[in-house]
């Protein structure tokens, strides 16, 4: 999930998604784009544009993404997940 959004170039999005054929996967789309576009359902998204970590995090993209993880609300990706 880090290692996808952090080579997502330029803006865009980091997802846990279910695939059409019900597997789980990781992809990263860009600028305004979702998984939904290609028949995917997300799961779990993490906004990678600037503007989400720029004053924190400067252009560290992969500190925000560590840091992240820290206020992930678990029980909502599991109602999404189920």
């Amino acid at each position: 999930f880090n290692d996808a959004g952090t080579k997502r170039f330029g803006s865009g999005w980091v997802w846990l998604v279910r695939t059409k054929d019900g597997k789980l996967d990781i992809i990263s789309t860009a600028n305004q784009d979702n998984p939904m576009m290609e028949g995917h359902w997300p799961i779990m998204g993490n906004d990678v544009w600037e503007h989400a970590y720029y004053l924190k995090y400067k252009n560290v993209r992969a500190d925000y993404l560590k840091a992240w993880w820290n206020v992930v609300n678990w029980k909502e990706v599991e109602k999404r997940f189920k």
